[in-house]
């Protein structure tokens, strides 16, 4: 395959349409396509992993050391009849991610349309002046390294797949467009949350949201890169937070009280289908107003 640019310049033609016979019912569907999502045991990722599965989608849900995630996928897999796994990964180690993106794709199927990289981990220490170096990298592997190694295990796949039209088994791919490619960012890419510090959390998500850039115009023949930016949601990662800031978040958000993780599902349902096809190198923010005052 040609590169997409040359000289600076795009060349034509470097994706097209899908078909709209079957109506928008069929864009949504991501019935036989494969989806991975780390952080997947329990909140947003998992919420995105059930959402997937009722339209059709065989879902690999990745954990670190949330082992709830083995029992969650049984449970999906029967629920709606599609393969549902899960695997122990560690997102901070590139090869491991390489190797576990392999291995999802072999037991789910043979191919790859779909990565939601939801793996991320909060700022807990306050003032940065303050806070450790060891957690500053911790945060920053987790977010952005994380984030970037799940982009690099997924990229020679999609555009293997594009080149040549067949899953791994060598077998004639079937309802495959461009691979999807979704972060989980934060409205803290957007604004400076407070009352919490938090810089290095924010500058994370910043990164992630740049990275979808970028990677939206490397990848333009085989796969977009999209992202969608959370507000307050109820999940374990503000547990952290005191009861005060928590009250200060509810007065700041117009509609006035925290989103639940099903919530953002339908943000990530149009993101992976083929109803986003010409949607690439984007944010959704789902945050019921926060950014706007």
């Amino acid at each position: 395959m040609d590169d997409a640019m040359s000289n600076g310049i795009f060349k034509v033609d470097n994706t097209k349409a899908p078909s709209p016979l079957g109506g928008i019912s069929k864009l949504f569907s991501l019935k036989g396509k494969t989806a991975i999502i780390s952080g997947a045991a329990a909140g947003i990722g998992l919420a995105v992993g059930e959402a997937y599965a009722e339209a059709g989608a065989n879902v690999a849900l990745w954990y670190y050391s949330n082992k709830a995630a083995v029992e969650r996928a049984a449970e999906i897999e029967k629920k709606y009849g599609v393969k549902c796994r899960a695997y122990q990964v560690n997102v901070c180690d590139a090869q491991a991610t390489v190797d576990a993106v392999n291995q999802s794709v072999q037991d789910l199927g043979g191919r790859l349309d779909i990565f939601v990289a939801n793996s991320g981990i909060p700022w807990t220490q306050g003032a940065m002046v303050d806070g450790s170096i060891e957690h500053y990298r911790k945060v920053m592997e987790t977010d952005v390294d994380g984030t970037f190694y799940s982009a690099r295990a997924c990229a020679p796949i999609w555009r293997r797949q594009k080149q040549e039209g067949t899953d791994i088994n060598g077998n004639k791919l079937e309802n495959f467009t461009l691979g999807s490619f979704i972060v989980t960012a934060s409205m803290s890419a957007h604004i400076v949350n407070i009352p919490q510090l938090q810089a290095a959390y924010n500058a994370a998500k910043a990164a992630c949201l740049h990275l979808c850039k970028s990677l939206a115009v490397e990848w333009v023949q085989f796969a977009r890169a999209n992202s969608v930016s959370p507000g307050y949601i109820v999940t374990e990662i503000s547990s952290f937070a005191p009861a005060e800031h928590k009250a200060t978040w509810l007065e700041k958000i117009p509609m006035g009280r925290q989103g639940e993780a099903h919530e953002l599902s339908g943000a990530y349902l149009y993101l992976a289908s083929d109803a986003a096809s010409y949607t690439t190198g984007t944010d959704i923010i789902v945050d019921g107003g926060y950014c706007l005052p």
